[in-house]
């Protein structure tokens, strides 16, 4: 008596998957112009500062960059008035705060995949007291693993967050609806203001 195979459950590949997609974020596009933004943001936002200031197009600016590098749509409102103001001024200690996080940030990638390189930029690459050490085998496998690859691979969701924060920002003082930017902004001050305290014992180490 022949009986009917029984069926094989397809393999849940889900968390394989999303693993890919974990491991491939580093080299994404998408994460080079969220790194592009975060670098232009201080430059942009002095810029529109200063344009604001003297009623010039300070929000159009701000959703044109947001809108290029973040594909942030935030609308076009007939006039931004006071908010663009507003928003230039919010907006400026998290973008400060934002690239330095960003550039020291993706610094650590290279200076610890090349930890045997060190000395050429000045710093010590003495293995013996260095963790990881006495040896430089152990003292270059433990940084380049620790601080180069968990970095570079931390780094993009860390500036997919500041740059969802500034966007959020963008759309709510500068676009046409302005909703919400009440908690947006007190969010974006704390977030500031977080960053630029964790930034004092790191620049003390420097």
């Amino acid at each position: 008596m022949s009986t009917a195979p029984q069926s094989i459950a397809p393999v849940h590949r889900a968390p394989l998957d999303a693993g890919k997609e974990f491991l491939r974020t580093p080299f994404r596009q998408a994460t080079w112009r969220r790194v592009a933004y975060l670098l232009l943001a201080p430059f942009v936002g002095v810029l529109c500062l200063l344009l604001a200031l003297v009623g010039g197009p300070a929000g159009r600016i701000q959703r044109s960059v947001a809108r290029t590098l973040l594909g942030v749509q935030a609308g076009e409102p007939e006039r931004t008035g006071p908010l663009a103001l507003a928003h230039a001024v919010i907006s400026l200690p998290l973008n400060f705060v934002a690239a330095v996080v960003t550039v020291y940030g993706w610094s650590i990638v290279p200076m610890n995949l090349g930890w045997p390189l060190r000395p050429l930029i000045g710093m010590s690459a003495d293995p013996t007291d260095a963790w990881g050490g006495p040896t430089l085998a152990g003292a270059w496998a433990l940084h380049a693993v620790g601080g180069g690859i968990g970095f570079m691979l931390l780094m993009p969701w860390i500036c997919r967050g500041l740059t969802a924060l500034q966007g959020k920002l963008v759309v709510s003082l500068l676009g046409g609806r302005r909703t919400g930017y009440g908690w947006i902004t007190g969010l974006a001050l704390l977030v500031a203001a977080a960053g630029a305290a964790l930034a004092v014992p790191v620049i003390h180490q420097l």
